[in-house]
């Protein structure tokens, strides 16, 4: 799930609204020259040049200026003020002002997103590569992360409790969420109510790039994180460009996306819905219809226009679907699947009457939901499954935001002498041939006995030793 920003989204592959006769462009995939196919397929998150080097620009102004730039920033572009720290009162009463049936469907969001990350945490790994050639892989939460959340002139507390919840099963000490506030410095109730129910009372109200860079390089009241995460618009993900190698960052997002691939068998109306589902997040949101059968294109076209009217967010669904809206013919199941897995969309529906065993071909997706009985929405707010996903074609190579995002790897290695001495021929050949001498000293010098003058004492025969300590005299194996 991301969202999206009207003028700074970058452009997609479908035609542009005049070349749009309706709605959704129909075409059949045996049709398509490997130009139009490219335009199709080749997508990307990343915004276009002028949004990135405005975002620079605002990060570098973060970097040197602190706490004055944040609020200049904030005035300039919006969704900050003066003090951006929430008080903990302030969410606290959020919460008491929450209604019940919002409380609860809240409660059980987190507890969801919970059950399903909590088996995620990775397990440390140790093996020998050969005796005396230990290598461990440690798993360690970060100690601190910051969640971006999109607010202002919509709110999502969904998106707090899938970049949370995860971050805490997987122990993160500290987080800290930045969304931006609406017109009157306000952020949402309904998030920071969500904020309560997990337990975070460091919250702060501001947005864009501007949240991200302060987040990043820190200022003299905001603490920098080691890593930002969640969704938001073209500045946030130029921003997260911008400082990725300051910060981690999870990974950068597009619009919002969705492919559906169906049969003759679909529920025409189904499909249409679960291409609203995404298209309305936002007018640059690409929503693609793949079908065996050209009758049900037909069908769904229909189905969308009885729909539009009854949606509140309609003049932006019909600018995202006649700009970004696709209809494509499929000769068979095969072509379907295969033009899916090169599209790697990021929501992916399956309405066949084998859905199941579709499904199984699609391997280039953020998220696939199965069946008549799997509408997106469910994933993006009740199954537990994460809904901050990849996008512009990023899930060739990237999944849903997880436990394993929160945390690093370290690689321990210890060996003995024996196990050294295994390998020390192929360390001197290969760092002769690369022309790098201390390295091949760096083994040799080991096996040397050590001068007069740099011996020392061997510690005491309860002190545990490194079992490569040069002087240690039982560091001998049979």
């Amino acid at each position: 799930m991301s969202t999206n920003m009207n003028t700074a989204a970058s452009p997609s592959p479908a035609a542009s609204p005049a070349a749009q006769p309706g709605l959704l462009r129909t075409r059949r995939l045996a049709d398509l020259d490997p130009a139009d196919r490219r335009r199709l397929v080749v997508r990307s998150a990343v915004p276009d040049r002028a949004v990135r080097r405005a975002a620079a620009e605002i990060c570098r102004s973060i970097e040197a200026g602190g706490d004055r730039a944040l609020r200049e920033a904030g005035a300039a572009y919006g969704g900050g003020r003066a003090d951006p720290r929430v008080a903990p009162e302030e969410i606290s009463a959020a919460l008491e002002d929450t209604g019940r049936a919002v409380r609860e469907a809240l409660e059980a969001a987190i507890e969801a997103v919970r059950r399903h990350h909590l088996p995620q945490i990775p397990a440390d790994h140790s093996h020998e590569t050969r005796p005396g050639v230990r290598i461990d892989r440690r798993w360690t939460p970060l100690r601190r992360v910051g969640a971006y959340i999109p607010g202002g002139k919509a709110s999502y507390p969904s998106s707090l409790v899938m970049t949370a919840a995860p971050a805490q099963a997987a122990g993160v000490a500290e987080i800290a969420v930045a969304s931006p506030c609406g017109g009157d410095g306000r952020l949402d109730p309904t998030l920071l109510a969500a904020a309560a129910l997990l337990g975070i009372d460091e919250v702060y109200a501001m947005g864009g790039a501007q949240a991200v860079a302060a987040f990043a390089y820190g200022t003299e009241t905001i603490p920098r994180v080691d890593k930002i995460a969640g969704p938001g618009n073209a500045w946030v993900t130029a921003a997260k460009l911008e400082v990725f190698g300051v910060c981690a960052i999870d990974l950068p997002a597009g619009p919002s996306e969705v492919l559906v691939l169906a049969d003759h068998t679909a529920d025409p109306r189904l499909a249409a819905v679960d291409l609203l589902c995404q298209a309305e997040h936002g007018p640059d949101s690409p929503a693609v219809l793949v079908t065996t059968d050209p009758t049900l294109a037909a069908e769904v076209e229909a189905e969308i226009s009885s729909l539009l009217p009854l949606l509140p967010r309609r003049d932006i669904l019909r600018t995202a679907l006649s700009a970004y809206g696709e209809v494509l013919i499929a000769e068979d199941i095969d072509e379907a699947a295969a033009f899916a897995n090169a599209y790697a969309a990021e929501h992916v529906t399956v309405l066949t009457a084998d859905a199941e065993q579709t499904a199984e071909r699609v391997v280039n997706a953020g998220s696939v939901y199965v069946g008549r009985w799997s509408p997106e929405s469910a994933g993006d707010y009740a199954t537990g499954a994460n809904h901050v996903l990849p996008t512009g074609g990023l899930a060739r190579s990237h999944g849903p935001l997880g436990v394993e995002d929160f945390g690093s790897w370290r690689q321990v290695q210890t060996l003995t002498r024996r196990g050294l001495a295994s390998i020390r021929p192929v360390i001197e050949e290969l760092a002769a041939a690369e022309g790098l001498d201390a390295h091949r000293m760096a083994a040799a010098v080991r096996f040397e006995e050590p001068p007069p003058s740099h011996r020392r004492n061997p510690p005491p025969a309860d002190h545990p030793t490194h079992p490569t300590h040069p002087t240690n005299p039982t560091n001998q194996e049979a």
